[in-house]
């Protein structure tokens, strides 16, 4: 019988692993010992704050990062076709989604083997969810690209969904939030609302919705706190 691939949630910060991962979560990650991770350190970090009874030496841990050849990923599922069952752990948030993971996941799908994706904070969503803006029908444009030509087609996108009612999620370098809110005042209408929300779970959660008209009076400081960026 062959094993399944555990999408595991990590924290968005390092303020309250027990309050934003469920037990049957942590009860998970204690049966694994095979983990595939962007990070090995900060995932065995990780694993120890939530388990610091777990032998570590027994874990087996393969790295997926953007040095990592893709020719590599199917055999990072051997594990789970010989029955072993294998987590797939993220740097903050869920995995697959602005995350690395989706090849892995890919390639188990194809391979007909079983995925389970575990609960866990997606700052994309939380931030949707305190936004006040349209869940029904939204567009995450993850990071925007830094160059310029393409970057102004992206915005002209966004302005055009915009029109129709979908709301538009991206996200920014923390080192260059500060400039994109600042770019985002000189192109947006006054009267576009822009939701940011800031540090979502920590202890200095920021989530605060104005018009563009109402930020440039009123910026906060964004530099190097992970931020998601909404428009409406």
């Amino acid at each position: 019988m062959k094993g399944s691939i555990y999408l595991i949630p990590n924290s968005l910060g390092e303020d309250n692993f027990s309050e934003i991962l469920p037990p049957d979560v942590v009860k998970i990650i204690d049966s694994l010992e095979y983990f595939i991770v962007e990070n090995e350190k900060t995932a065995r970090a990780f694993i120890k704050r939530l388990l610091p009874e777990k032998i570590q030496r027994d874990i087996n841990m393969e790295i997926l990062d953007k040095h990592t050849d893709p020719l590599d990923l199917p055999g990072f599922l051997n594990p789970v076709e010989r029955g072993e069952n294998v987590g797939i752990i993220s740097e903050a948030g869920v995995p697959c989604v602005a995350d690395p993971g989706a090849e892995i996941v890919s390639i188990a799908h194809r391979k007909g083997l079983s995925v389970k994706p575990l609960v866990g904070p997606s700052s994309i969503l939380l931030a949707l969810m305190g936004s006040g803006f349209n869940g029904q029908q939204f567009t995450f444009r993850g990071y925007l690209p830094f160059d310029q030509g393409i970057r102004k087609r992206v915005f002209q996108a966004m302005t055009k969904d915009l029109k129709d009612g979908i709301t538009q999620i991206f996200m920014e370098t923390p080192y260059r939030n500060n400039k994109l809110v600042e770019e985002l005042l000189k192109v947006l209408h006054p009267e576009t609302k822009l939701c940011i929300a800031c540090d979502i779970t920590l202890q200095n959660e920021y989530i605060e919705t104005k018009t563009i008209a109402d930020w440039a009076s009123n910026l906060p400081d964004l530099h190097k706190r992970p931020t998601i960026f909404l428009l409406d």
